[in-house]
């Protein structure tokens, strides 16, 4: 049977919720969107293609961004079907990469914050930095050693233009950039009521202009935190726009 024919076969066998259901689902493709590429060395048109779907699929039955976990699987089930081999990393709580692409170890971060800046990424939680002792320099190295975990690091970001209009754009933060935080000028906020106390590790340019900074989190979670990361030291791979019709 083609595939005309197991639609129509399947379609038969409906209620009437279900084909409203269903044909709420399929007008899901015939929306205004773009899909833009850029250069890349990984993803392909195909991939562009069925993640976009995805992201469009989500969004007819959620009005939330994708979550970091609903990315993974959407990320790399796109992936595969396009023909770039990938798999997700076999412990879901794995401290280091979250999938394998092309024998590639990969990062992943999701951004969806309602202020969202169009020029700096801020990844909100890139690790958990435990109970032990809260020295700067140890837990600078920690970050250090954490990034030899993976080879590179994407991270999804998404922009709520109007109740109707968003879109997704996929940057690369270059392993190299963050390896710059070797030399990061610390800084411990002693003012701070926190405790244990947050602190800064600042990473400059020549001119002694930030590039970006890494935030030790001294509250309940203690987590490290990237704030202010430019994007012009970033690699947009592509935007997905997609104008949803009114509910």
């Amino acid at each position: 049977m083609n595939r005309n024919g197991e639609l129509l076969l399947l379609w038969e066998k409906l209620n009437d919720r279900q084909k409203d259901n269903f044909l709420k689902w399929m007008k899901a493709f015939d929306v205004e969107k773009i899909y833009q590429k850029n250069i890349g060395d990984i993803f392909n048109d195909d991939f562009f293609e069925m993640f976009g779907d995805r992201l469009i699929t989500h969004h007819f039955s959620s009005t939330q961004p994708l979550t970091k976990t609903l990315f993974e699987h959407a990320f790399n089930d796109s992936l595969n079907e396009s023909g770039i081999i990938s798999y997700l990393a076999e412990s879901r709580t794995n401290p280091g990469h979250d999938l394998t692409i092309n024998s590639i170890k990969v990062g992943l971060k999701t951004e969806a914050a309602r202020n969202i800046s169009k020029l700096h990424i801020h990844v909100s939680k890139w690790m958990e930095l435990g109970k032990g002792e809260w020295i700067l320099e140890f837990l600078l190295n920690r970050f250090l050693d954490h990034l030899e975990n993976y080879e590179r690091i994407f991270t999804l970001r998404y922009f709520k233009i109007s109740e109707c209009k968003f879109s997704y754009q996929l940057v690369e933060i270059p392993k190299n950039l963050l390896l710059e935080a070797r030399n990061a000028k610390l800084e411990l906020r002693t003012e701070s009521r926190q405790n244990p106390k947050p602190g800064y590790g600042h990473v400059l340019d020549g001119n002694g202009n930030k590039k970006f900074s890494l935030y030790f989190d001294g509250g309940s979670e203690r987590k490290l935190q990237i704030k202010n990361l430019s994007l012009e030291y970033c690699i947009v791979h592509g935007v997905w726009e997609f104008i949803l019709p009114p509910p």
